[in-house]
């Protein structure tokens, strides 16, 4: 059995699940963020400066945060059938000149829509960043 990848439906499921959690980011939506995340124990998200492990640490974290302002860049959503995708992308963030964000999320599809049971979120300095896109040419 072939898994297909990049199902056109899927990946516009996927597509717009990702795009309605940005928006819910930047206006710091809190209950449509946690909506978007699997509410399990076995939920992770990895930020810049902090480890979350289950739900209610993602929940914990995200209340104490609030709205900002960011752009993305050279975003990837890859779908693995018709249930799993994910979705890679860069950011950049006004308040962080000189660094590039870089965002992993895993979706998978339940009961409830799509949503993330994994991410992580890091940051580079971003002279690095175009150092390593000049070398992949």
């Amino acid at each position: 059995m072939t898994l297909p990848v990049d199902d056109p439906a899927t990946l516009a499921e996927v597509t717009e699940a990702f795009h309605r959690y940005e928006a819910a980011l930047l206006r710091h939506d809190v209950a449509v963020l946690d909506a978007m995340f699997l509410s399990s124990d076995r939920t992770v998200r990895y930020g810049v400066a902090e480890v979350q492990h289950g739900i209610e640490e993602v929940r914990r974290f995200r209340a104490t945060q609030s709205a900002f302002d960011r752009s993305l860049s050279h975003t990837v959503i890859t779908s693995f059938g018709r249930d799993v995708a994910v979705a890679s992308t860069l950011f950049h963030r006004p308040d962080t000149p000189g660094k590039t964000g870089r965002q992993t999320q895993t979706w998978v599809r339940t009961g409830a829509g799509w949503q993330i049971a994994a991410a992580h979120v890091s940051m580079m300095d971003s002279n690095l960043v175009a150092g390593q896109a000049r070398l992949a040419r």
